[in-house]
């Protein structure tokens, strides 16, 4: 402990909850295959220990398969209540084209037209007809089971000494009263911060080559849909470790 805050060497997870935190998947569903075996394999290695897996958020967008990522959360999550997933920015960039369609927003400029394709529809977004055209075909394509999967996503997760989210927080502003869009957006306030918070942020959103483990946060986002590697920081008690797959 130091000053008013926890610092990463001193923070602890929850007694007896072993916490696997997993950074940003954008479509490689590949790979999240790989993490959730990885994960299992550990996981029969204490044998007893309760757990969670918490992914990160940003599902969708860049890589080849977001549909199949969001089926195999869904699928996930329904069948284990220990599997748990907060938003990133770009499932709510997708949710938001879902409602409101546009040339120039977060879905259209990041990734957007990969994430169409994975649901069987090509989107062109230059000319206001096909972009309406696409947008009509993409929201026949999206199952009703998706957009419920989306829209009941949590910003953040607590356990222990730390706090899950997608991008950081506001630094100075109490965990509880962070604004919804600095957990998903923030940058570099959040990032540059050099204080320790009263919780070790756990946050991807800011792809880095290795996984970054800061005194006061732990970026676990390796860019999976570039890199070919997907990873995650385990919790278990006092201590930690990272995962990591590639393909």
């Amino acid at each position: 402990m130091t000053g008013s805050g926890i610092h990463y060497l001193d923070a602890k997870g929850p007694d007896g909850i072993r916490i696997y935190a997993i950074g940003d998947v954008h479509g490689r569903l590949d790979l999240l295959q790989k993490m959730h075996e990885t994960i299992a394999r550990d996981l029969a290695q204490h044998p007893g220990r309760d757990w969670r897996v918490i992914h990160l958020g940003d599902y969708v967008d860049r890589g080849p398969d977001s549909k199949g990522v969001a089926d195999f959360l869904i699928a996930a999550c329904k069948a284990d209540s220990r599997m748990l997933a907060i938003a990133g920015n770009h499932d709510i960039g997708f949710l938001e084209f879902l409602a409101r369609p546009s040339a120039d927003g977060l879905f259209a400029h990041n990734g957007g037209r990969e994430t169409a394709r994975s649901y069987g529809v090509d989107i062109d977004f230059w000319t206001p007809e096909t972009l309406r055209d696409g947008h009509a075909a993409l929201l026949d394509a999206v199952p009703d089971s998706h957009f419920a999967f989306y829209r009941r996503l949590q910003r953040h997760l607590e356990f222990g000494d730390f706090f899950f989210c997608h991008a950081g927080i506001r630094p100075g502003r109490p965990l509880e009263d962070q604004d919804p869009d600095d957990l998903i957006w923030i940058r570099g306030d959040f990032l540059n911060y050099p204080g320790l918070h009263p919780k070790v942020i756990v946050h991807g959103h800011t792809p880095e080559a290795d996984v970054e483990v800061m005194a006061n946060r732990v970026n676990v986002d390796t860019g999976a849909f570039r890199s070919g590697r997907l990873s995650a920081l385990v919790i278990d008690g006092a201590e930690k470790a990272i995962l990591a797959v590639a393909g």
